[in-house]
């Protein structure tokens, strides 16, 4: 093995077994869920979304406390990102680490999904995850989208 593959090797085995790149232990019974709009509901747009968290702590992102974690928002995500990485930031996976509860989104007609899962201070989902339901929502066609 040349040593450029060995250092790249080398860093890779030291990201993934580096405890700051640990996740997280999450509290036994935690529960991390979207308050409104509920499953199922037409809604029009923007859309505003509560968060709620039962058994931890809302932290801002860098903030290493105990139990506590930023939510993050996926939106139209078929499938789960790595929950052994940090999440990704992206217009489907939106970040709130500043500690908000709550958001309003701009989404166009028709149907999407919505979940939230809860990060650490490094954006990792805890161990084990902290994930809502996905919930479905429709949203109306407004004034201007007849």
């Amino acid at each position: 093995m040349s040593k450029i593959s060995s250092a790249i090797a080398g860093a890779a085995l030291l990201a993934f077994t580096n405890p700051l790149f640990a996740a997280s232990a999450a509290e036994d019974g935690a529960k991390v869920y979207i308050i409104a709009p509920a499953e199922g509901a037409t809604v029009s747009s923007p859309v505003t979304v509560l968060f709620g968290l039962r058994g931890m702590g809302v932290a801002p992102a860098g903030v290493d406390q105990v139990n506590t974690g930023h939510h993050h928002l996926l939106i139209n995500v078929d499938t789960l990102p790595p929950l052994e990485q940090p999440l990704p930031k992206d217009a489907q996976h939106r970040h709130f680490g500043g500690g908000q509860t709550e958001t309003s989104l701009d989404l166009p007609p028709g149907k999407h999904s919505l979940q939230l899962i809860l990060g650490d201070h490094q954006h990792m989902p805890h161990n084990p995850p902290v994930m809502s339901e996905k919930i479905t929502i429709t949203v109306a066609p407004g004034e201007g989208d007849k």
